[in-house]
């Protein structure tokens, strides 16, 4: 009997701890993995085909002031009047700057782009335990803009995690949103209230998930080798699961690779310490400094993890905030509807450029 456990734990790591990342612990069991089964046995009607080609960007190493490194990626154009606005990137939860692939690639050429792993993400140094939360995700991108972007117009670009970056940062530095901060788009976020997502099941499971989220993936960051295993060996139900919570269409399997690969390189007891700070996370009374800028938020209207209504409440905040709706959208739309949501924020970043244009007159 006892030499089953290991082996159910490894073999449930690999698929739970996929939900938890993704949806913010959602380890439902066998209500899940048949949800999972019955939205992910169509035929894949779609198709789309890449290579992540390199972006030739100066890559640095910032130093935080805990002694965490960050990986930094900047994108500089050739027109040297371009570098004028610097679009900075905040990655989502589980994820890397490589999640930004297509935007960059859109973008490339148009400001200054500068992307970067989240402490104890991607190519980043692994914070400390008491690190990680999101008022140091805000100190981390801070930090960021006065090492390589200590003046000059600024464009905040936030996915998820990387949107409460983004408002936690609003909190602790709003004369730099009154100054320097022509825009902002926050893509499948929240202001706040993630303790009672119900994560697309019905209401009364989601919020049993949601609640036992953390103490299952602390137990399961507790078995992290044991774990990690399974992450490795389950790698269908890893993929079922990413799709469906990652997408609202039927994506190609090449994007829930994509996806399920940043997922799978986050190690689980980084996820376990940073799901509880997601929870907790409520910034809504910092939106109205969001205001000063050109702000666009964007959302898929089948997003499990971060539903509609969230982005509601932060337009709601924010009069005049542009707010995009994507039909069939899930909570990777920068992948799934990359094209839409690069257009989006291409026409930001003009709009920036004439604010910019109209200052300097």
């Amino acid at each position: 009997m006892s030499s089953d456990i290991p082996n159910a734990l490894r073999v449930a790591g690999g698929g739970l701890l996929a939900a938890g990342a993704l949806a913010a612990g959602a380890a439902a069991g066998a209500a899940i993995e048949r949800a999972v089964m019955a939205r992910t046995s169509r035929p894949d009607t779609r198709s789309r085909s890449w290579a992540l080609e390199d972006f030739n960007a100066h890559e640095l190493e910032i130093t935080m002031d805990d002694g965490t490194t960050l990986h930094v990626e900047i994108d500089e154009p050739e027109d040297p009047a371009k570098s004028a606005v610097t679009v900075i990137f905040a990655h989502g939860y589980a994820l890397s700057l490589d999640s930004w692939y297509f935007q960059r690639r859109e973008l490339h050429g148009r400001a200054r782009l500068v992307t970067y792993d989240q402490r104890s993400h991607g190519e980043s140094g692994r914070g400390e335990f008491d690190t990680h939360h999101v008022d140091q995700l805000g100190r981390d991108l801070g930090a960021i803009i006065d090492a390589v972007a200590p003046q000059g117009p600024l464009v905040l670009v936030g996915h998820s995690m990387g949107g409460m970056t983004i408002m936690a940062l609003a909190e602790q530095r709003p004369e730099l949103f009154a100054d320097r901060v022509y825009g902002i788009a926050l893509i499948s976020t929240t202001a706040g209230g993630l303790r009672n997502a119900v994560l697309g099941l019905p209401p009364i499971l989601g919020r049993m998930v949601m609640r036992v989220a953390p103490a299952l993936t602390a137990a399961m960051a507790r078995q992290k080798e044991l774990v990690e295993r399974g992450r490795r060996t389950s790698s269908d139900l890893v993929l079922l699961i990413t799709r469906a919570y990652s997408f609202g269409s039927q994506a190609s399997d090449e994007a829930a690779r994509f996806v399920a690969q940043m997922i799978n390189a986050t190690p689980i007891d980084v996820l376990a310490e940073f799901l509880p700070a997601l929870q907790e996370h409520d910034k809504r009374a910092v939106l109205p400094v969001l205001q000063q800028a050109e702000v666009l938020v964007i959302v898929g209207d089948t997003d499990r993890l971060t539903p509609m209504e969230h982005s509601r409440e932060i337009v709601r905040a924010i009069p005049g905030a542009e707010f995009v709706v994507i039909e069939n959208g899930g909570h990777m739309a920068l992948i799934e509807f990359h094209e839409e949501v690069d257009r989006l924020i291409a026409g930001l970043l003009d709009r920036v450029w004439r604010d910019v244009a109209a200052g300097a007159t």
